[in-house]
Order: structure tokens, then C-alpha cells, then sequence
């Protein structure tokens, strides 16, 4: 690592899906929310963004290349891509460090990125959450490993806490991606947005028994942003005032003492309470017929469903979801173990019943295969991370640092 060369570094980012939301922003320029939110960070084992970050001070400018396709960045110099940037040298690279050069030398310095994914784009599957982590942090490790000279290992806490409020300004849940396990964004007060920053209520150790079946019922970009979304919900809403003063306050102390207790039933009611109907119907039966919360449903800004559970009635809910919404793609379910317990778990006939009898019908009538796309079993899983060489996952050329990633 060096400023008078190429250096490059690859990190990954999760995705995660909010338990409770923030349907609304208090200003958009320092990209503020409304309330306070929570969310579970899912396993990149299953989902996540790889990002490969690249300076020189030879490079003509920025570069971004997103799934293989270069984005016209230039076009828009106060964009989200360039708050982060800037974001995260204002924060590292302000002169006053010892081992510091000078801050005008670091803002010579042009980055090139190239970020994929490993689940749907823009589909509603926190996207861009993950993807705006993984740029504030692949960015904060390599200026901080081309001002030692030498990779960095891990990133500190506070300094992790600083960087979420930079990855926030490219996507609001993106500050609750900087960490693993269960994390709240704590809306803040200032007008800056200074204290608008993330925090990590437990560690993704903390409940190793909690799962997600995560449900993509379309894998193609929104007609409406979030961003959008949400204006218009701010703007349209005479309830949302009343949510964000008097629900969210009581509903977040419940679901973080529910979470660190580890007690679903509580967690799961919180969370559907917060969710905005074949899939939602199941998920009531299927908790009927056991007389209280296992599963619970949320979504996230799309139509995609996720189904927080736990070990126990993972393989259960799957085979329902497999019996309503079948597919021939040998990939359709992302942890082919799990998938392969279902065909020797026996359904219970009064619980398949109980099922047809909520959604209005047998599984073999009504659903066309496809209406699902693809099925991702996860757990809660840990904050970014910076890959080895070894791994052999740089999506830029170390030479040119240009893109060398291309959809197959």
C-alpha cells in the first residue's frame, strides 16, 4: 500500500431487513429519518455485496462499476457516491495525524470501484444498503492501509459507529449494515445529522438459533424508490406523525428487550405489528396451529417476503413454501442441506389443513411455478469484512484498476 502506486483492497457487506421502519425522512439532505429503526444483519454466507476499492494518483478520475456496468458518476458530483467518498476523507484524511500527509495530497486522489451482488439489485432485498457499506468501509480500510503502509485487520467500534453516519448519506439502512447481529439506527436530533448514527444491540452470536427464509417474489428493479417512496408518505400520511412520536418509541424498547432475551414470540408479534396476502395468511395459520408466535413476516421496501423463525420450524415452513410456490431450478433454494431435509420431513396432515383452509385452496391449484423466484435460508450474520488475496474475489485488475468483473 502506497500513494505513489496502485493500491486495492476487497471487502463484503450484508444486507438486512428492519424489523422496525422508518417510513419516512425528517431531511433529506443529511438523508435523516424520521424515527428510530432496528434491523437483523443477514449472513453474507448467503447475500451480501463484494466491493473492490482502488487508488492512484494516476488514475484521470472516479470510476464505478456496478454488476459489471460502468456508472456515469461525473454527471453528478454531489451524488451519494461522492457524499461517501468525501465523507469518509474529510473523516481519515484531515492533515492532523502524524503519519498524515497532507489532506489536498488525498483529494488529488482518485478511487475506482467496482461493486456486485450477490442477490437481486434494487429488487427490494436492501440492496443498497449493503452496497453503501461496503463502499464507506472499503474505502475507510484502504486510505487507512495506504497511511500505514500495511493492510488493516479490523476496524475499531467508535470508529465503525463514526462511519455508519457516512454510509447513511448513500442509503439510509446502510449504517445498519456497518454491523452483524441485531442493529438499531438512532434517528438523532441535530440538524446536521451528526448524531444520526448506528449502534449494535447484540452480536450475531447473541441468538444462534433465530433463522430468515428470505422469499423473492420478484428479482426485477422497483417502479418507486424508496427515497420516493417515503417523500411521498411524509408529505400524503396524518398517521405517520402519530407512528413516530407515539408507536415507534414504545415498539423499539419492546422488540431490543425481546431480541436480547431471545424471546420469538414477543420479537416476531413486534415485527409483523411493523409490516405494511398468500404468504401473510400461511404465516397466521401456521402459528395458530401452534398456538403461539414461531414465524413471523416482514418486508422490506419491495414485494420480497422475509420469514424470521426459528431452527426448529425452519425446515417445516420451508416444505409449505416448496409445496405452494414450486420450482424446477436446481437453485431455487440457496442452502441445498436445508432444502434436502424437506423431502424427508413429513408433513403434519392437520397443519396442511389448516394451511389450504387460510389460503383458500390446495397447493396444487392457483400457483404458477415462477411466482416465487428464488428462496434464501439465512441466519444472523456479522458486519463487513475485508477478504484476503487468497480469496481471489477482486473485481478489479490490479495493474489498470479497472473493472474485470462481467455477468455471466
Amino acid at each position: 500500500f502506497s500513494l505513489s502506486s496502485l493500491s486495492c483492497l476487497t471487502v463484503t457487506s450484508p444486507t438486512n431487513i428492519a424489523c422496525i421502519k422508518y417510513w419516512g425522512k425528517r431531511d433529506a439532505g443529511p438523508n435523516t429519518p424520521l424515527n428510530d429503526s432496528v434491523s437483523v444483519t443477514l449472513h453474507q454466507d448467503d447475500l451480501r455485496t463484494i466491493t473492490s476499492c482502488a487508488c492512484s494518483p494516476n488514475f484521470a478520475e472516479h470510476m464505478l462499476w456496478l454488476n459489471g456496468e460502468d456508472c456515469d458518476i461525473s454527471s453528478d458530483p454531489t451524488g451519494r457516491f461522492f457524499k461517501v467518498v468525501n465523507g469518509v476523507l474529510a473523516l481519515l484524511c484531515d492533515g492532523n495525524d502524524a503519519d498524515d500527509v497532507s489532506a489536498a495530497t488525498w483529494s488529488n486522489m482518485k478511487f475506482h470501484i467496482s461493486s456486485r451482488n450477490t442477490f437481486p439489485t434494487a429488487a427490494g432485498v436492501a440492496s443498497s444498503a449493503a452496497g453503501y457499506a461496503a463502499l464507506t468501509y472499503g474505502l475507510a480500510c484502504l486510505i487507512l492501509s495506504v497511511k500505514s503502509g500495511k493492510a488493516v485487520a479490523k476496524l475499531e467500534n467508535d470508529l465503525m459507529v463514526k462511519l455508519s453516519g457516512i454510509a447513511r448519506m448513500g442509503s439510509g439502512s446502510a449504517c445498519r449494515s456497518m454491523f452483524g447481529g441485531f442493529v438499531a439506527w438512532r434517528a438523532g436530533i441535530s440538524a446536521d445529522g451528526s448524531d444520526s448514527l448506528a449502534e449494535q444491540i447484540a452480536p450475531e452470536t447473541h441468538w444462534p438459533d433465530l433463522r430468515a427464509l428470505l422469499l423473492v417474489v420478484s428479482d426485477v428493479k422497483k417502479e418507486t424508490s424508496s427515497t420516493s417512496g417515503m417523500s411521498t408518505s411524509v408529505a400524503t400520511s396524518t398517521l405517520l406523525s402519530h407512528r413516530v412520536s407515539h408507536v415507534v418509541p414504545a415498539r423499539m424498547s419492546a422488540v431490543e428487550a425481546a431480541y436480547k432475551s431471545k424471546d420469538f414470540t414477543e420479537f416476531g408479534r413486534l415485527t409483523m405489528m411493523d409490516s405494511s396476502r398468500l404468504i401473510v395468511n400461511m404465516i397466521h395459520a401456521y402459528n395458530d396451529f401452534f398456538g403461539k408466535v414461531v414465524a413471523a413476516y416482514t418486508f422490506d421496501a419491495g414485494p420480497n417476503a422475509v420469514i424470521y423463525t426459528t431452527t426448529g420450524h425452519l425446515v417445516p415452513l420451508l416444505q409449505l413454501f416448496l409445496r405452494y410456490f414450486p420450482s424446477q431450478r436446481d437453485d431455487f433454494v440457496s442452502n441445498g442441506a436445508i432444502w434436502r431435509q424437506t423431502a424427508d420431513h413429513k408433513v403434519d396432515g392437520a397443519l396442511a389443513d389448516k394451511i389450504e383452509h387460510a389460503v383458500g385452496r390446495p397447493p396444487e391449484i392457483g400457483v404458477k411455478e415462477g411466482a416465487v423466484k428464488k428462496i434464501y435460508c439465512t441466519s444472523p450474520g456479522p458486519g463487513p469484512r475485508i477478504l484476503l488475496e487468497k480469496d481471489n474475489e477482486c473485481l478489479l485488475d490490479p495493474e489498470t484498476g479497472l473493472n474485470t468483473y462481467c455477468v455471466e
